[in-house]
């Protein structure tokens, strides 16, 4: 079994079709999704639609429950958020509001005799940072129940083992810090080794560009989608 882990999509919906088109060619079995539909891009409704039409997985991430509540509780209080969150929670429709409203905050499977604990952030918190190498990193490990743990929030994707237990970031779809206007997810096999790959993928994310200039949104956030750098 293959398994597509995707998430930080924020509303970068060229960025979201080019990474299907790219997981149909990997001879995938089902698609999970580690959350933020939302925020900086110019396509919250689009990117939530065609999620809902490919009837993918998907978990709450910060960024959405921050669209949500239209409050600073989830996410940075900075000039870039100051002006994308409002945005975003502007422009949602009440049907994709509604479809976040629904969504849960985790997701525990079993496979093989392992069991597998999806999260945005981390098993402690919605908008906790699980940076490779960290100390926040070791604690979540320390007290996790379940042997995989797969996170995203970073945008920077890794794997790491802490004794018998893995530790999974698939990175980011839209938003991505890498130091490249690339996306990445993560293709996973839950066997007994737990395989993965990390993936980049390239886009047009020009199109993205002339779509956030169009919407005028923060020229931060742009910058961000030419480079790959926050």
């Amino acid at each position: 079994m293959k398994i597509a882990v995707i998430s930080d999509i924020h509303g970068n919906l060229e960025a979201l079709k080019a990474a299907l088109c790219h997981i149909e060619n990997k001879s995938i079995d089902t698609i999970i999704c580690l959350g933020d539909l939302v925020g900086y891009g110019p396509y919250p409704n689009e990117v939530i639609q065609l999620v809902r039409e490919k009837h993918i997985l998907n978990i709450l991430g910060n960024y959405d429950a921050a669209v949500l509540e239209k409050k600073f509780n989830y996410i940075r209080d900075n000039e870039v958020n100051k002006f994308c969150m409002p945005w975003a929670a502007e422009e949602l429709s009440e049907e994709n509001r509604d479809y976040l409203k629904s969504l849960p905050g985790e997701i525990v499977l079993n496979f093989k005799n392992k069991k597998f604990h999806f999260v945005h952030g981390s098993n402690r918190s919605i908008n906790e940072y699980l940076k490779e190498n960290s100390k926040e990193a070791e604690e979540a490990m320390d007290v996790l129940e379940e042997d995989v743990l797969i996170c995203a929030h970073t945008h920077i994707p890794y794997r790491k083992k802490y004794g018998d237990k893995i530790l999974l970031n698939d990175g980011s779809i839209g938003k991505p810090k890498i130091g490249r206007p690339n996306g990445t997810y993560l293709i996973m096999e839950p066997d007994e080794d737990v395989k993965s790959t990390i993936v980049e993928f390239t886009y047009d994310y020009e199109k993205t560009v002339k779509a956030m200039e169009e919407k005028g949104i923060h020229k931060a956030c742009i910058k961000n989608i030419k480079t790959g750098i926050e």
